[in-house]
């Protein structure tokens, strides 16, 4: 009779390095995907490398973000859907280093965990991974961390670090806008990843719905409209910039038509585009000039929230906003559709001290 394997002590407290190691093993061709040429080396190193000497970029400039997904954790975790979680830690990054309109280079992940569950695991990096694929952004390295004593039964949480790079002289500051401008808001898909421990507190605790439930006036579930992962914006941006923006410096506004860019997350409308405004502009809102999704409009009125608040904590439907050239703002308009992107005009820019007017 073949001896009993004895579980290893490490294992015995909830750490199993075995595991982990298979898992990791088969990470290489998984990731193939998410990869570009500059990749030096495979995932699994102590550290990952990424060849700079063949950059087109005459003045390149490294940005960098880091950021979580937050309690929108919870939802994945009551519903057993892990993917979209691994796709929103990679495009909310991605979108904030978008606005100063630097390309993806590469990314880095963060999960601490109490147990290695491997389906969980496969389904967040898969989410991961094809985030990273349709930003022609690599994956180089990760950190998994088992930590039973951290992490209540089924629950992680994540964290990753976006490595972006932009032409010195192109890089969008804001500086360059005017009155007269027109502000272009680009649609969300959902919630993305603000809001949610007031969103949650509001229909599950408020309204006593469950994730199966249906979104009133709708046929879309709680979960789906909850799930729904953080629109990546970069596909878009990209060509964009190109096309429109072909000035020698974003400095002055001779041969450009972007001027400035904010992605809608926590802080709403009026936390995040006040960062790009210059001291004598304001940017007045016109919250007529689209619908805000079903899901907020339950948030609301279940939850008694006044409209400032609402358009304080959530992004209503459009999550980045572009300030462009009033004189280009059709041709930027007709460009974001050509490419998929639903785009409205929903604002101008007007005399005033750096804030933001919502106009009902």
């Amino acid at each position: 009779m073949a001896a009993k394997k004895k579980t290893k002590a490490y294992a015995q407290v909830g750490v199993n390095i075995d595991l982990a190691d298979r898992m990791k093993g088969g990470l290489k061709e998984s990731l193939k995907s998410a990869s570009r040429p500059e990749v030096l080396g495979a995932v699994g190193g102590f550290g990952g490398l990424f060849d700079l000497s063949k950059s087109k970029y005459k003045e390149p400039v490294l940005v960098s973000s880091i950021d979580g997904v937050g309690t929108k954790l919870k939802i994945a975790f009551e519903s057993g859907k892990h993917k979209s979680v691994g796709m929103d830690i990679v495009n909310h990054c991605i979108d904030d280093i978008s606005v100063i309109g630097a390309e993806p280079l590469f990314f880095l992940d963060y999960l601490g965990l109490g147990k290695l569950e491997p389906k969980v695991f496969k389904q967040i990096l898969a989410g991961i991974s094809q985030a990273c694929a349709s930003a022609n952004c690599a994956l180089i390295g990760g950190e998994t961390a088992q930590l039973p004593d951290m992490y209540s039964q089924g629950e992680y949480d994540i964290a990753g670090v976006i490595v972006g790079i932009a032409e010195k002289k192109k890089m969008l500051s804001g500086s360059t806008i005017r009155p007269g401008d027109v502000v272009v808001g680009l649609p969300s898909s959902g919630l993305h990843t603000n809001g949610y421990t007031l969103a949650r507190k509001v229909i599950f605790d408020t309204a006593k719905l469950t994730l199966k439930d249906k979104v009133p006036g709708t046929r879309q579930s709680i979960e789906k409209a909850l799930m729904e992962p953080h629109t990546n914006y970069a596909p878009l941006l990209q060509p964009l910039l190109a096309k429109f923006n072909q000035g020698t410096s974003s400095k002055v506004r001779k041969g450009n038509a972007v001027f400035g860019i904010a992605h809608i997350t926590g802080g709403g409308f009026t936390g995040n585009i006040p960062r790009i405004l210059p001291e004598k502009v304001d940017i007045e809102i016109e919250t007529s000039t689209w619908e805000p999704l079903p899901i907020f409009k339950l948030i609301g009125e279940k939850g008694g929230i006044d409209f400032d608040e609402m358009y304080e904590v959530f992004n209503m439907g459009i999550g980045m906003t572009l300030i462009v050239d009033g004189k280009q703002a059709d041709e930027v308009l007709e460009f974001c559709q050509a490419n998929g992107c639903k785009a409205v005009k929903i604002g101008q820019a007007v005399k005033g001290t750096g804030k933001v007017q919502l106009k009902k």
